[in-house]
């Protein structure tokens, strides 16, 4: 220590401190640049801290330093730009040129801004850093929306469903499935009823009810489809099928004559006489 102490109280140590006092080679920069209002030095203060900018782009595109160097670069990277920017206005202000609006902007083109995190950038081996690179990665836009107008384009009679059965090849092949599901459904039936009942006694008052009503359905398709047979345009109207007794005239006739002879009997009061 007493060695360094005698070298710097030198006189050459003297002299050299003196002329870098004289020359501003030892002057610090300022922490803000409003506080400097000379233009020649915002010039140089900017160039130095381009220079300490390049250095670490430099430094930081080795991907070996560590996370955590990594991280403190890119911070510093980041830091010095603002003060960058800072300079810039300042020699703006003062009358000099305007590097932010023609000036070229490499250290920004080589840094990378996180979408929605406008300012920061990340520079080298930092895009590539666990949580950083998943905040690159955009998802895909979603497709675009149709309007009213592009929905209801496509929507006619045939979108309800309307026109189905006018090609005349629906209802056959309607009526034939029917047909038989109704009759596998007697099949599965009678065989169940003729597992359930093996072995016992059939009871004779007992009816197959619905055999019957298979055999009314299944004569009711067949009447349908020899309708359509005789009249497949439909000209002679639709054609109903009846399953109970339906009179005649003569029985039309006798019951109302019974009935007005009914009337006459009770007006003039006179008993019901079956031999009249």
């Amino acid at each position: 220590m007493a060695r360094n102490a005698e070298k710097a109280m030198t006189t050459l140590a003297r002299w050299r401190a003196a002329k870098e006092a004289e020359t501003g080679k030892n002057e610090r920069r300022p922490y803000l640049a409003s506080e400097c209002k000379d233009l020649q030095k915002c010039e140089k203060w900017r160039l130095e801290i381009i220079r300490e900018i390049s250095k670490k782009v430099a430094q930081i595109q080795n991907a070996g330093l560590g996370e955590f160097r990594i991280r403190d670069l890119n911070d510093e990277i980041n830091k010095l730009l603002r003060e960058k920017r800072h300079w810039e206005n300042q020699i703006s202000d003062l009358g000099g040129p305007h590097y932010r609006r023609y000036g070229p902007k490499m250290f920004d083109a080589e840094g990378r801004e996180v979408p929605g995190n406008r300012g920061y950038k990340y520079f080298g081996a930092a895009k590539d850093l666990p949580g950083v690179r998943e905040l690159f990665e955009q998802e895909p836009p979603p497709p675009p929306k149709k309007t009213r107008a592009e929905l209801m384009k496509d929507i006619d009679a045939d979108y309800y469903g309307y026109r189905d059965d006018d090609d005349g090849i629906l209802l056959p092949l309607e009526e034939k499935a029917e047909r038989q599901a109704i009759q596998r459904a007697v099949e599965e039936w009678k065989q169940q009823r003729a597992g359930g009942e093996a072995g016992k006694e059939v009871e004779p008052d007992e009816e197959d009810i619905y055999g019957s009503d298979a055999k009314i359905a299944s004569d009711d398709l067949a009447k349908q489809s020899e309708q359509q047979k005789d009249d497949p345009m439909g000209l002679l109207g639709p054609r109903f099928t009846a399953h109970v007794p339906v009179p005649s005239q003569k029985d039309i006739e006798a019951a109302l004559l019974r009935k007005r002879k009914l009337e006459l009997m009770k007006k003039y009061g006179i008993e019901d006489d079956e031999d009249m």
